[in-house]
């Protein structure tokens, strides 16, 4: 199992899109930022043909330790949610995406 690095991403664009290095990097902080700051505020991020990035409110509950078995207070709050597209979970199953409308198509 590897992991995807940032510098990876983009070296990624650099190699494919043509732009500096320094440029491939900055776009692709500005993507990430730009995703964060709309997460951040509550609203759904949805890229057509890889998923749905959302945040969801949990709320208070009651907990308890596996150890000693007393009941704790979980307190609310939020979570990222990622729910990956028709076409992404093909991809990842390794199924045809033949026949697969991306998620802009879908209106």
């Amino acid at each position: 199992m590897t992991t995807v690095t940032r510098a990876q991403i983009a070296e990624h664009i650099y190699s494919e899109v043509g732009l500096s290095r320094h440029e491939s990097a900055d776009l692709l902080e500005s993507v990430l930022e730009l995703i964060a700051a709309r997460l951040e505020k509550g609203e759904t991020v949805k890229l057509s043909g890889f998923g749905t990035f959302s945040v969801r409110q949990k709320g208070r509950r009651v907990g308890r330790n596996p150890k000693t078995g007393i009941e704790v207070p979980i307190l609310p709050r939020s979570v990222l949610v990622f729910r990956p597209s028709q076409i992404l979970r093909a991809v990842v199953n390794g199924e045809s995406t033949e026949g697969l409308v991306s998620e802009s198509d879908d209106s």
